[in-house]
């Protein structure tokens, strides 16, 4: 009887530490993005950040679950005017700018990412795709946005100068980060236990 209250006792303390350390890493991924997005060089109206490449490195070393709460924590953190978006910007407002569809893109680039992590590990091929698909998902979400906002504006914007303004300058940068993200993911992901 002992013995089963023992492995009881055990077992909470294990899950206990597991959950905190789940909070912590949740959290230092959630902080990861904020500074990668505080790197920001403006080229035209969308500035190129590192934020893709927290995302990425989120999603692939948490996976689904704890990679999408990083990066909505990261999103709530800006919208409540931590200054943690694209050069030091924050608020509601972002949301109805330009860029605001990259933000709400990052939530689907995350649980895509993670979704293939959870179903086919995170073997190299894996996370280079996954990755490319979540960023053009990404794209999507923004230049969607970006075209709806200078529509509305008095703007005139068709899919063709939105993806010249909004997609091909990024391109080279967010496969450099991709790569990056992937080889990192996939040669230190054992030292991350989550």
């Amino acid at each position: 009887m002992d013995n089963i209250k023992e492995t009881k006792k055990t077992k909470g303390k294990v899950n206990s530490r597991k959950s905190i350390l789940d909070i912590v890493y949740i959290a230092l991924f959630a902080a990861i993005i904020s500074v990668c997005s505080l790197i920001s060089i403006p080229i035209g109206e969308v500035p190129v950040t590192f934020q893709i490449l927290g995302i990425c490195l989120a999603a692939g070393f948490l996976g689904l679950a704890k990679g999408t709460t990083s990066v909505v924590i990261y999103i709530l953190l800006g919208l409540i005017g931590i200054p943690v978006f694209a050069g030091g910007t924050s608020g509601f407002a972002k949301l109805a700018s330009p860029t605001g569809g990259y933000i709400v893109g990052f939530i689907f680039t995350a649980i895509i990412i993670g979704l293939a992590v959870k179903l086919f590990g995170r073997k190299l091929w894996v996370l280079i795709v996954s990755m490319v698909i979540g960023v053009l998902v990404c794209y999507a979400f923004g230049t969607a946005w970006f075209i709806i906002l200078c529509n509305n504006s008095g703007k005139s914007m068709d899919l063709a100068n939105a993806l010249s303004l909004c997609v091909v300058p990024f391109l080279p940068f967010d496969a450099v980060k991709i790569a990056v993200s992937a080889v990192l993911v996939n040669r230190l992901h054992k030292f991350i236990k989550v």
